[in-house]
């Protein structure tokens, strides 16, 4: 099997968020020892499984709210 098959398939996750977002993204992973790809890939399973748990519902909430009002925001510029 080659090199190239061994590697688990990765797949891009591309945003445009503003200077602040972007500061406090990559901020919070240097302190931490991590990786703003690292963060977002252990995220990933908690987004998957929300639905059945009852915290993470509520610890999202406030960020949806927030990303509703990015998102329109963004859109009226437009």
């Amino acid at each position: 099997m080659s090199n190239q098959m061994t590697k688990t398939a990765r797949r891009a996750l591309h945003a445009y968020v503003s200077d602040d977002a972007h500061d406090a993204w990559h901020d919070f992973a240097a302190e931490n020892g991590v990786t703003v790809s690292g963060l977002l890939e252990s995220l990933a399973p908690h987004l998957q499984n929300q639905a059945d748990d009852v915290s993470l519902e509520a610890t999202f909430e406030d960020s949806i709210k927030s990303a509703r009002a990015v998102d329109a925001s963004r859109r009226r510029r437009s």
